[in-house]
Formats: C-alpha cells, structure tokens, sequence
C-alpha cells in the first residue's frame, strides 16, 4: 500500500509499505480521506511536533475516515462496507487516573495518538491506503454523514470540548481569537451550544470567511487594525500565539473566563499576562478531547455542515503539495483534504 511517510524535517516520501493485516481485536479499514493537521505539519517542517521528536520514518495523520475492509478475530458489532472515523487515541496502561481527573482520558499520562512521535517505536498514522485499528476505537458514521465529513470529526470534537470546558454557553457573549481550522470550528461549537453572538478573530480575511460561514456574527481582522472587543465574558483563545495573550486578556470582562485551545509553544515565550490577576480572570487549558468525537458525528448528523472548512483537496500522491498548502496563510487554505484510497474501478471512494 502506499503512505504518507515523513523521514525527518523537510523529508516527506510516498512509501510503499506492506498491506497491514488485522490482528485479534482489530478491523482494517481502506482509508478514504484524512484531514491535515498542525501536528503533520510539525513532523513535516521542523521533524517534531512539542516535545516528540522523530527517531525513525512515521506514517502521518489522525483525521481520518474510511470503510471497513475485513473483521480481526473477536471482532463484533462491525461489518465490511460499514464507513467508520477513528478515536485518535489510545491509553496505555490500566487507564487508572485520579478521582479529580476520573474519565478524563485526554489527560492521561501515557496516550498513543495516531500519527505522533511521542512513544518509541512511533504510533503511524492513518494517513495510508488501508490502517488496522482496534475495534474499540472505531466510531461508526451515521447515515447522512460522508467519510468526506467523516475525517473531520476528530477537529470538530476538539472544538466541542474546549466548548464543553466553559460550561454552559446558552445566551453567552462569545471571542474566538483565531480562526483558523479549530478556531472556526469553535464558532460552529459556540453557536450549536447556544451562544448569543460570537465574535471571531484573526489576522486573515480568507480565515475569517470561513468562520463566517460557520456561524460567526460578528469579524475583527486585527493585521488591518480592527480592535478586539471589549468587556467579552467568554474567550476561546484559538490562535496558539503567545503574543496574542496580552490583547486576549485585555479583551476577557472581568470575573470572565479564557479557554486556551490553541497550542503554545513548549518553550519559553514573552506574554503579557497581568490582566489575569488584576481582573480575575479564569484561564482555563483545553486539550484534545474524550468522547466527544461521537458528538460530533450526531452534530453532523443533525445538521451541523463543515463543508465551508474544506477549502483544498489533494490526492495521496500530492501530500507534499497539500501540506505546503495547508502551511501557507495566503494560499487561502482552511482545511486541506487528502484523498487516502480508489476503488477497484480506479476512481475516488
């Protein structure tokens, strides 16, 4: 089969690798579409992604959707033909987590996440023609939903829980500062669960059009000197820049409340943080998700359309070009799309 293979910083190859077979316990699936992320493009431009780094070749991507191939022994439940996305993640261990922190396997210590550097031998990605996967992290799409869509739930769940982090949102004042693919899915996130008005943010008109389209009532494109609102009882920093801390906070009512979804550096970086104390804001860390990718199936499901996301789509055989395109913010680009598979008759599944 072939996969999108990254070697080291700069070094992404399609590599033909060998059709996996699946396991006790596990189903394969021919992988029909998968979404670029900001963690591929890590791997891709700097050969690490935080804090793990790249000992040896690795398949990419954890956004992904296809249709099952064939059942491992002890399988049940599944079908071939049936179209499935995937739970990213997989806790090793005994799953044990403290009772302040019971369920919350995002935070578990020791996570194999799809397409991630972190362990020894490496977790590849779905980012291939066929991937076998335990059955246990298969989430079966509903009728109505596409594998198109399908690829894009595991971003869709990270907006819905750093949603979830704030609490209850209905009849909410609501700042998403940055708009790129996860920050436009907040504000989608934002308006399902009930937010009066969202404001989005960003640096990028082409950004912002996107989350208009998802929801947003109101646009600041700060590059052209729009100002952040004032006096706003809920932000959702989205853009991951420590120089955007200072303006965010400074826009956060105070008493109000600050979830930061975006990633920050692992390093040290300047920020201006004094409006924390001095208006007692809550700055609350969102991370990955739990379950709530079978939310965002059942939001699909009942109406929620994440087409205005897809902005770029790319055949298995461009991944290098997709992924220069999914890096540059005047390409336009939102979230770029990898067609993974064909069918027996050649064309597109």
């Amino acid at each position: 089969m072939k996969a999108v293979v990254v070697h080291g910083a700069g070094d992404l190859r399609i590599d033909h690798l060998p059709d996996p077979v699946p396991a006790a316990g596990e189903v394969l699936i021919a992988m029909e579409w998968g979404g670029i992320c900001g963690s591929d493009l890590a791997y891709w431009r700097h050969g690490g992604s935080g804090t793990a780094v790249l000992k040896h070749p690795m398949v990419l991507g954890h956004e992904v959707a296809g249709r099952i191939v064939r059942l491992g022994s002890g399988v049940a439940g599944f079908e071939a033909g049936q179209p499935v996305t995937v739970h990213p993640a997989r806790t090793v261990g005994d799953g044990a987590l403290p009772d302040r922190i019971a369920g919350r396997t995002n935070l578990h210590p020791r996570v194999r996440y799809f397409g991630s550097a972190a362990f020894d031998p490496h977790t590849d990605g779905g980012f291939s023609e066929f991937r076998a996967v335990r059955a246990e992290q298969l989430r079966p799409l509903p009728d109505g939903v596409s594998t198109r869509h399908g690829a894009l739930a595991e971003p869709l769940a990270v907006a819905l829980h750093a949603v979830h982090r704030a609490g209850d949102l209905r009849g909410r004042h609501v700042l998403v500062n940055g708009a790129g693919p996860i920050g436009s899915l907040v504000v989608a996130a934002a308006k399902l669960r009930g937010a009066a008005t969202v404001v989005a943010a960003d640096i990028n008109d082409s950004s912002l059009a996107v989350a208009r389209a998802l929801g947003a009532d109101e646009l600041r494109n700060t590059a052209r000197g729009d100002l952040l609102p004032d006096d706003v009882e809920l932000v959702f920093e989205a853009s991951g820049a420590p120089a955007a801390l200072g303006p965010v906070l400074r826009a956060t009512a105070r008493g109000g409340t600050l979830v930061q979804v975006g990633n920050l550096p692992g390093t040290a970086a300047p920020a201006v943080l004094g409006d924390l104390v001095t208006r007692e804001i809550t700055w609350i860390g969102s991370y990955r998700f739990v379950d709530e990718i079978s939310d965002a199936l059942r939001a699909m499901r009942d109406g929620l359309d994440v087409t205005p996301l897809i902005t770029h789509t790319f055949d298995l055989d461009q991944a290098a070009e997709a992924l220069a395109v999914a890096a540059d913010r005047t390409s336009g680009s939102s979230k770029v799309l990898l067609r993974l598979g064909q069918d027996p008759a050649g064309g597109p599944r």
